[in-house]
């Protein structure tokens, strides 16, 4: 009996090591220094603070269970929404309850929702492809609006495509105050192709940058528990083969009127492709290509596949926030059209077991934490845009400042906790070298950037 009893402590003490060095407790960007939300509004370039918590406000997990508390707002600015969405992004007050251990579902696959189907390590939704909008023949228009569902519910309008206008720099705009994404978090004016101009006045820093030479950070998790990574991965699901983007598996049909499905299923008959209904603008005009998902950069009918990532060194099922080569978002943007595992995350008003706290580490010498940020600059030499981005989460702010060859600061700006990327605008500045230091007040580390356009 004795023996036993210690060989059960043994395996409780590992099993709880494992559990606090898993990466669905400890990726999360946890607000440690009280940083509030901040949004644009309409015509006014300078953010309004915001009386809200940013981010993720703590994690607690269980020996099943994580739960993490967060607010549903960023770090980065929100806003504004160009196309007259009138609500504003609030404090949610969420408590997201997610499963230590995901599975695989074996039986017919969930389709995703309208509403949070997924949550950003910043405590921000993820919505699905569409935007609570189907085409109604009866009217002969696009009916319903934001989370309503109305129309006939047979062409279901594509978010991406049909609300570009309202989403902010960061891609992201809210519904009823819950602030979310529909596809890859990272700023417009980030994207080889920029599609939309509205950071040129409301500049935000999106959640990551995208980074061609590295495997794309842990965005998130999806409501089936399994995690989401940005849009770069390994090539091979065995971790070899080099960086490469990761690809969608779909792609738009070749029709020029909408009386089918891809499967060949006759519906309701929805608009003619023309210039106000362009192919792409509803979710059943793409199709799925078994073929392509044969491919090792090519992903599944969920958007994902089980493979290797830096935080899952022995394998697990993720999902890939797909762009095309321009960088721009591609169908089916996240997760979906329907989960890979058992849906299994709920968000709760409490917490009804006991729970451990994850605190995570403190670095007791800032240099020694903007060493561990691994902090670097790109593109160097620049021309119109520098980006500083950090590899860890920051686990406190910094103050950046752009100085000339004399010593002036020409631009400054804060590194919040908890962020991972931070960018200047440098197309009013003259050519030549310039110096960019990261400080605390106490500790610093300078990199010369070079302006040459």
């Amino acid at each position: 009996m004795k023996r036993l009893l210690t060989a059960l402590t043994i395996c409780f003490a590992l099993s709880s090591a494992f559990s606090q060095t898993a990466p669905v407790i400890t990726s999360w960007l946890r607000n440690t220094t009280g940083i509030t939300g901040r949004h644009y509004i309409s015509g006014n370039s300078t953010p309004i603070n915001d009386n809200f918590p940013a981010n993720v406000q703590a994690v607690q997990y269980s020996s099943n269970y994580v739960y993490v508390s967060c607010s549903g707002i960023p770090a980065y600015i929100i806003g504004p929404y160009l196309d007259g969405n009138p609500s504003q992004g609030t404090n949610q007050n969420n408590i997201y309850k997610i499963p230590l251990n995901p599975v695989q579902n074996t039986g017919t696959p969930t389709n995703t929702t309208l509403g949070t189907i997924g949550v950003f390590i910043n405590g921000v939704s993820l919505f699905d492809y569409r935007d609570g909008v189907s085409y109604s023949l009866s009217a002969g228009q696009d009916k319903g609006g934001p989370m309503g569902g109305m129309g006939d519910g047979v062409w279901n309008r594509d978010a991406i495509v049909a609300e570009r206008s309202g989403f902010d720099c960061a891609k992201g705009h809210p519904a009823m105050g819950n602030y979310h994404h529909h596809q890859n978090p990272s700023a417009f004016n980030l994207d080889l192709n920029v599609i939309s101009n509205v950071c040129d006045l409301y500049l935000a820093d999106g959640l990551y940058v995208i980074d061609s030479t590295v495997h794309s950070p842990l965005l998130g998790y999806a409501y089936d528990g399994f995690p989401i990574y940005g849009a770069y991965g390994y090539k091979n699901t065995d971790g070899t083969g080099g960086i490469t983007r990761m690809k969608s598996s779909y792609s738009l049909r070749n029709i020029t009127v909408r009386t089918h499905y891809a499967n060949g299923t006759d519906v309701t008959d929805g608009p003619p492709v023309n210039a106000t209904y362009p192919l792409g603008r509803y979710r059943e005009d793409y199709q799925y290509n078994p073929t392509s998902a044969a491919t090792p950069d090519y992903l599944d009918e969920h958007n994902g596949r089980f493979c290797v990532t830096p935080e899952y060194p022995n394998g697990t099922y993720c999902y890939f926030a797909t762009v095309n080569e321009n960088w721009n978002s591609a169908y089916p943007y996240v997760v979906g059209p329907t989960f890979y595992g058992v849906k299994n995350v709920a968000r709760v008003t409490s917490i009804t077991e006991p729970t451990t706290t994850y605190n995570g580490t403190t670095s007791t010498h800032a240099e020694n934490d903007i060493v561990k940020a691994n902090i670097h600059i790109y593109p160097n030499p620049s021309a119109d845009l520098i980006i500083v981005q950090a590899k860890t989460l920051l686990e406190q702010s910094y103050r950046l400042e752009l100085a000339d060859i004399n010593g002036k600061v020409v631009m400054s700006k804060e590194f919040n906790q908890g962020s991972t990327i931070c960018h200047f605008e440098t197309d009013t500045l003259y050519n030549g070298i310039y110096f960019l230091t990261v400080t605390d007040g106490r500790s610093k580390k300078t990199f010369k950037v070079v302006i040459d356009r």
